[in-house]
């Protein structure tokens, strides 16, 4: 009989349960050892496209090392305040590995800006999303929280964001995100559980970055704006990956947003 069939797992029986609050691992984050004079603020933007463009003519300042290539960090100055700058990767494996580096690196405040599907109808394309809080449908943050410990952005990083969006004007809406592993997975009736738990868009990388930026004790928020739609039986991908002009201003809002902190 397979271990744990026909009852809950017991901690030992299931990997995703044996939370270890251990701060000593076999590989540290500290193998990249911290860099003097490394910005303290740091944005994390998920649309490659605008980073390149946003970062052109700069220099790297550090390679976040990957298999499928390294992932360049910037800085830029915004308002008059440097701030470190990179694409982290999709996904919550390598968005929270990238994070790890600007942790050790000496990043305390980040906040990361990306796109998500929407899992409630009524969000046009381009729409600002603020998550409050994670549905944990992937693997990585029960690396850094308990199974069944809400995870949520730093209180400071969502009123960081929040003062900026009312300053600005821009429309937006709160509420919970659904992460997952595996965007080709999102069956209606999964949707239509997260709906019921609150949740109004979907991603891949909040629940764990919001975990790990616990974990390491940074203060972390994060901002999105609709994308495609899986509020229906049919996806809509809406041409999403389109809005430049919003992808651009989702940036410069989490810029704003991280020299607040």
């Amino acid at each position: 009989m397979t271990p744990g069939a026909g009852r809950g797992f017991a901690p030992h029986e299931h990997p995703l349960f044996e939370f270890d609050p251990s701060r000593q691992a076999v590989i540290n984050p500290s193998i990249h050892a911290a860099q003097l004079g490394f910005p303290r603020h740091a944005v994390t933007c998920w649309f490659g496209n605008v980073v390149a463009e946003r970062t052109a003519g700069l220099d790297v300042v550090y390679q976040v090392p990957f298999e499928h290539g390294d992932h360049g960090i910037f800085v830029v100055e915004h308002r008059g305040v440097a701030v470190a700058l990179v694409s982290p990767g999709v996904g919550a494996p390598a968005a929270v590995t990238t994070l790890e580096v600007l942790v050790a690196l000496g990043a305390t405040s980040i906040v990361g800006c990306g796109g998500a599907g929407i899992v409630r109808p009524g969000f046009d394309v381009g729409h600002v999303l603020v998550p409050t809080g994670a549905v944990r449908d992937e693997g990585t943050s029960y690396h850094y929280a308990p199974a069944g410990e809400p995870v949520a952005p730093h209180p400071r990083a969502l009123a960081a964001i929040d003062a900026v969006l009312a300053e600005a004007g821009v429309p937006h809406d709160r509420g919970l995100t659904w992460t997952t592993d595996a965007f080709f997975r999102e069956t209606p009736a999964k949707v239509e559980r997260r709906r019921q738990q609150g949740c109004i868009t979907v991603e891949m990388e909040a629940a764990a970055m919001f975990a790990a930026a616990a974990f390491r004790g940074a203060v972390y928020g994060q901002l999105l704006y609709a994308g495609d739609d899986v509020s229906a039986e049919e996806w809509d991908h809406r041409h999403w990956e389109r809005q430049g002009s919003a992808r651009q201003r989702l940036l410069d809002l989490a810029l704003d947003a991280v020299v607040r902190l």
